[in-house]
């Protein structure tokens, strides 16, 4: 399951039935969960811990010291979940002391080739990132968030959870839950209907969710009186919270509007 030419440090900690491919690099204070496949040309740093059945494709860097000018050689961390498949030239940096010390990834995520995940990072589960596209330090990513190629996001913005970026598109400020964002300046889009309608929600969930939208984009409202008329139909409509959340949770950068 280990390639000949592979160089694997005696103290990481890689699980019997992980493959790792021919000359792969593997560095002290990793560990590789089970199911786990690596292949040719791919180099780990640590500390990184990456969990049960990911690919890794080749000539991926990952954990890799963060590209920040601050670092001083501290013990940061990188942190990958479950079924994630990252592609060929991504790269995916720890985290700083300048934040919680860790950059986290998920579970079931697809990276497609050439993405960068900055350090301090935290990426949700079931997010999808296309070709070359860019996380900036310190970025929020939730739930189902897709990111078009191309596309880059300031570093301390969030991406709320089943939001989408169209291709190159550059988000300075946060994107709430839900809302399609594109364009340079970027703009808000409307709902990601078509994202919604695959993962299960139902006409009424859908519309409860564009009658939102409109609050918050088509009322003229301050951002805090929008915030309260969508809140008083939150509760009874839970599938609003999301959105509200990332309302009520903006970053210091604040939403597109």
């Amino acid at each position: 399951m280990i390639h000949d030419t592979a160089i694997i440090s005696k103290k990481a900690r890689i699980d019997s039935d992980v493959s790792i491919g021919a000359y792969s690099v593997i560095e002290d204070e990793v560990q590789i969960d089970s199911g786990t496949k690596i292949e040719s040309h791919v180099v780990i740093q640590g500390p990184t811990k990456i969990g049960k059945n990911n690919h890794i494709f080749s000539f991926a860097a990952i954990g890799g010291d963060p590209q920040d000018k601050k670092y001083n050689n501290e013990t940061t961390s990188l942190e990958i979940g479950d079924n994630n498949t990252i592609r060929e030239y991504c790269t995916i940096n720890r985290g700083t002391t300048q934040d919680s010390k860790k950059t986290l990834l998920g579970n079931n995520n697809w990276i497609m080739a050439y993405v960068h995940i900055a350090h301090d990072c935290v990426v949700g589960n079931n997010v999808i990132f296309a070709n070359n596209a860019t996380l900036a330090g310190h970025v929020r990513v939730d739930d189902w968030a897709i990111f078009g190629g191309f596309t880059g996001a300031h570093q301390y913005t969030r991406i709320g959870a089943h939001s989408f970026i169209g291709m190159n598109t550059l988000t300075t400020k946060d994107i709430p839950a839900y809302v399609m964002a594109e364009g340079q300046p970027i703009k808000p889009r409307g709902v990601n209907i078509e994202g919604l309608r695959r993962r299960g929600f139902n006409q009424k969930q859908i519309k409860n969710i564009k009658d939102a939208y409109r609050i918050l984009y088509r009322k003229d409202l301050k951002l805090s009186s929008a915030i309260s008329e969508i809140e008083n139909l939150s509760n009874n409509q839970p599938e609003l919270k999301p959105f509200l959340e990332s309302l009520k949770h903006s970053s210091e950068r604040g939403i597109i509007r």
